[in-house]
């Protein structure tokens, strides 16, 4: 899914101790929807222990808005699991 025009990117690889871990901040960080339709698309997906985060976009200021967003959120996410440690099996 292309965004027309777009000749912007940014792709970000965050590690994480666990899988698991991982797959939590997907879920926490993915059901956040861009806050403006159109213009942008970001994609979240887990491989392993790794979070990929891959966005496109037609302006600047939309992508780094998104980026900034994003970067706030996973701060909150990461804060989160260090306080409460790691899911109990």
């Amino acid at each position: 899914m292309a965004v027309p025009g777009s000749g912007l990117a940014f792709e970000l690889k965050i590690p994480f101790p666990s899988s698991t871990l991982a797959k939590i901040a997907l879920g926490s960080l993915a059901p956040d929807p861009e806050p403006r339709k159109g213009g942008i698309i970001k994609e979240l997906d887990v491989t392993d222990n790794i979070l990929h985060v891959q966005w496109r976009a037609e302006e600047a200021r939309i992508l780094r808005v998104s980026i900034n967003s994003f970067l706030e959120h996973l701060s909150l996410v990461v804060e989160t699991m260090d306080l409460f440690g790691p899911p109990v099996a």
